[in-house]
């Protein structure tokens, strides 16, 4: 299989750390969501790649494929109901051969308003997209994952859910619950194989926020890494914790943020 690289902390390196291994990526038709499916298809792992966007999902799987990786799209509302996010979770598993190696819970949605600005319906999107959607997901895959005695999930968190922030006060919150969800989740499926984590993204550039790269860059000015992060950083440190390299690392929070959480220059 050629090897697939998408940043220059993985030249070099053998697509060897996830051969043979399964992996599903929520909300990775874009961003950092596409940068995930991609590193983890160029580390040999055969990728489910979803969205609700085919278009732009097929194209993260021909990408993949065109490097030599095993990927494929299947459909996914997280914000639909139960049963439906069921039955996106089988038939994910059936595409990748009965078996579910590792879940990666990215999907979320973040419109950042004050508290009084929120419209209900976007409040009821954030719960079920950033909270809902991963419970759901985890209790459907993280079962056969500990009757076998191994697998990895990793939720997306967010710098944010560390810090009291004026504005996007429900977005922050749901963040520190993927946190204490991940915490609960490992000590619950970490005794039978399963390590759970989460990996908190800083002020991040994507396709989707390219308009307020200015903004970005300000607050990232002051940080230890004094640039904004890249989806290909946020990739590399889902890659880590889901390899065996992290073999005793068992329900953290990787903060992938060039340090605007933990420190204060200015």
């Amino acid at each position: 299989m050629t090897s697939l690289h998408m940043s220059d902390s993985t030249a070099g390196v053998p697509a060897s750390r996830l051969a043979g291994r399964t992996a599903v990526i929520t909300g990775s038709t874009s961003g950092i969501g596409a940068a995930i499916a991609r590193v983890l298809a160029g580390e040999g792992a055969h990728v489910v790649v979803s969205g609700r966007q085919a278009t732009r999902g097929e194209r993260v799987v021909r990408e993949i494929r065109q490097a030599g990786g095993r990927a494929d799209f299947v459909a996914a509302d997280l914000g639909a109901g139960y049963e439906q996010l069921r039955a996106f979770a089988a038939q994910a598993t059936d595409v990748l051969g009965g078996r579910v190696d590792i879940l990666v819970n990215n999907a979320g949605i973040y419109p950042a308003t004050l508290t009084e600005d929120l419209p209900d319906a976007d409040l009821d999107a954030m719960l079920a997209v950033n909270v809902r959607a991963p419970h759901v997901l985890v209790a459907a895959m993280a079962p056969a994952m500990a009757e076998r005695g191994s697998g990895a999930i990793v939720t997306i968190g967010s710098w944010m859910a560390r810090v009291g922030s004026p504005f996007a006060a429900m977005y922050t919150a749901t963040k520190a619950a993927d946190e204490q969800l991940t915490r609960s989740w490992a000590a619950e499926y970490g005794p039978r194989g399963v390590r759970v984590n989460t990996v908190a993204p800083g002020a991040t550039l994507t396709p989707g926020n390219e308009a307020g790269r200015a903004q970005l860059d300000a607050m990232t000015a002051a940080t230890p890494a004094g640039v904004v992060v890249r989806p290909d950083d946020i990739a590399n440190g889902v890659l880590y914790v889901v390899s065996d390299d992290a073999a005793m690392v068992h329900g953290i929070t990787l903060y992938v943020d060039g340090g605007i959480s933990a420190t204060r220059l200015s």
